[in-house]
């Protein structure tokens, strides 16, 4: 049984419900919609309930891209992959704590999730494969637009297709639990106003089947993140939305469930602190700068890191120089990547200029070190090899020295957050003693385990349906 002396429980004949239903699904972004569409095809009645005016979460600032390998997309472009390619990729950004059960079940079901994205849904994506930081081949795909809500989309008109819809400004507050410690309804805040405490009513949603938690991460919660992480105050920003909070996950840890690596939160090195929140800066850092430029430290004009490492590496060795780094890549490094700009020059976190020397008086370097770290790098394409740090060359990448040039300020920002609540391979939540909390299933980022100590770009996406998916299926199967 799990329950504590805290757990909102009721005698199982108790009338005190206001509506019922088969799944009450708890957040609406990738994870949470998944989960509602694959309940509904299984025949459950379906609530949706999301704490925001509008649906999403951060899934809808998200840059809308989705992992997998053995695609049809890779055999397009020549691209070898395998799953076990991907599913070592993985456990190496993880540093090995990964679940690896939990893996295998995003690598082994991403291509088919991805095709169902495309088949079912009707995702649109770009007709490119790239290669980020970690991966050790290109196996990332773009939803068209660039930007989660392209898959958000088709998310709900999917749902209101099958008769459900999100029900907004609904916060969730307490599970319920049964006699017998099944989770069997949640207690709702209705016309939630988060800057209004006193507004709106409780009430009581009884889940005949189960409860789907997909409530996302808590990268805007500093209290929490501070008490898992404590160099992560307020002076570092984040890239989500100021509701990613540790609310519903602490209601979680209340009835029993085990917290997995809550101290493993992922920053975005590509980040810039010359814009608030995500901004438009990542997609010239990950798209364009990380796979064809370099980045130095300002103070010294030395390059320092593989530009393509994970995550974790790349933000930790730039918090470790102090202060913000710079990053460089040339209109041959643009015109390549096929990305647009515009909105990153017109913005101003991206700088343009007609000569090195421009560039190393505007971000104040001395120009003849910076002459040289680019130097030393575009050494790497005679030889075939970059031997100082290791990076791979990618296809299309040429040396840094076709004006104009382009700049970047980088900081890491708070991002995603690895850890959360234990899941078994079915989207079950487990509590500490190791068992299954009955009536309880989760999916996304409010969960824990398969990322390890740090998530591989375009992998979250992958994760969120996969394991959607998995959790709104199996919910509906409760007897």
């Amino acid at each position: 049984m799990n329950k504590n002396k805290n757990t909102l429980s009721f005698p199982d004949k108790t009338n005190i419900w206001d509506e019922v239903t088969d799944i009450i699904v708890i957040g609406s972004g990738f994870s949470g919609l998944t989960a509602a569409i694959e309940a509904r095809n299984a025949f459950a009645s379906v609530i949706i309930i999301e704490k925001m005016s509008a649906i999403g979460g951060n899934s809808i600032i998200s840059d809308g891209g989705i992992a997998a390998s053995e695609t049809k997309l890779q055999k397009k472009f020549n691209i070898k992959d395998s799953k076990e390619m991907m599913y070592r990729d993985m456990l190496k950004a993880g540093a090995g704590i990964n679940y690896p059960e939990l893996v295998r079940v995003v690598v082994d079901n991403a291509n088919e999730t991805f095709e169902w994205s495309q088949d079912y849904l009707g995702v649109e994506y770009l007709d490119r494969v790239d290669q980020f930081g970690g991966h050790c081949v290109p196996r990332c795909y773009t939803a068209k637009n660039i930007s989660g809500a392209t898959i958000i989309k088709k998310l709900k008109e999917k749902l209101e297709d099958l008769g459900t819809s999100v029900r907004l400004k609904m916060c969730f507050k307490s599970f319920v639990q049964d006699s017998e410690g099944k989770v069997c309804g949640v207690i709702v805040r209705e016309n939630y106003d988060y800057k209004d405490s006193n507004a709106g009513r409780d009430i009581y949603i009884k889940a005949e089947k189960g409860v789907v938690l997909a409530a996302g991460g808590f990268s805007s919660d500093i209290a929490f993140r501070m008490a898992q992480d404590p160099r992560l105050t307020e002076k570092i920003d984040t890239t989500n939305k100021p509701f990613a909070t540790a609310q519903a996950l602490k209601e979680a840890l209340r009835i029993g469930a085990a917290s997995v690596q809550l101290s493993h939160i992922q920053l975005g090195p590509w980040a810039s602190p010359d814009e608030k929140g995500y901004g438009d800066g990542p997609e010239f850092s990950e798209y364009i700068l990380f796979q064809y430029g370099i980045i130095v430290d300002p103070v010294t004009g030395i390059r320092f890191i593989n530009e393509l490492e994970d995550r974790k590496t790349l933000s930790d060795e730039i918090l470790s120089i102090g202060h913000p780094c710079v990053g460089i890549a040339d209109s041959k490094a643009v015109s390549e990547s096929g990305w647009s700009i515009v909105k990153c020059l017109k913005k101003g976190v991206v700088k343009k200029f007609d000569t090195i020397k421009d560039f190393a008086a505007f971000y104040n370097i001395s120009y003849e070190n910076l002459q040289e770290s680019l130097q030393v790098f575009n050494k790497s394409f005679e030889e075939g090899i970059d031997k100082y740090f290791g990076k791979p060359l990618i296809e299309k990448a040429e040396p840094i020295m076709h004006p104009p040039f382009y700049g970047i300020r980088l900081w890491p920002k708070v991002h995603y957050t690895m850890g959360g609540i234990r899941i078994n391979i079915w989207g079950q939540v487990i509590d500490l003693d190791g068992k299954v909390i009955k009536g309880l299933y989760a999916a996304g980022e409010i969960t824990g385990g398969t990322h390890g100590a740090s998530r591989l770009g375009s992998c979250a996406i992958t994760e969120c349906l996969v394991f959607g998916r998995i959790a709104g299926g199996n919910a509906a199967k409760e007897d």
